[in-house]
């Protein structure tokens, strides 16, 4: 199906499907309104960030893939709204509780390789970029490109 996602996390069917995948237009030039398209579980995992539940209720891992990349406020507080843009090129996620300690996994937000977002937090999730770009990294502080290079502050 496809479907508008309102502020308050209520669908809008734009679209029937044939499976259970949703897909979301978004605007991909507004800030935390990427295109994406999430399974049931993932969906779930989404609808709770935004509804500020305090820990996602999906029993089973989901996904979303983010074709179009997105934009991101923080890598450490899905409810941060008022934090500068981090720039995240094209990814996958995977909804599940990863724990990147235990996984040996980075946290520093990447344009390539597989990291965890939201580390230490219930909505922790395995971040998978989709193309191999240039190995740039994001830390708290940089200024970030819309180039996805970011640049040291």
């Amino acid at each position: 199906m496809v479907a508008e996602l309102g502020a308050d996390g209520t669908l809008t069917v734009l679209a029937k499907g044939t499976n259970e995948w949703v897909c979301v237009p978004g605007n991909e030039n507004k800030i935390g309104e990427p295109p994406m398209c999430m399974n049931p579980m993932g969906m779930r995992w989404m609808m709770d960030a935004m509804q500020g539940k305090p820990k996602p209720t999906n029993e089973s891992p989901g996904m979303i893939y983010m074709l179009c990349g997105a934009t991101q406020r923080s890598n450490t507080d899905p409810a941060d709204k008022t934090s500068p843009a981090i720039p995240i090129g094209p990814h996958w996620m995977i909804t599940w509780p990863f724990d990147a300690k235990e996984n040996g996994l980075p946290t520093t937000v990447r344009d390539k390789g597989a990291w965890v977002m939201f580390a230490g937090t219930p909505f922790a999730y395995l971040h998978v970029c989709g193309t191999p770009w240039d190995g740039n990294e994001y830390n708290e502080g940089d200024n970030a490109l819309w180039t996805m290079r970011y640049a040291r502050s």
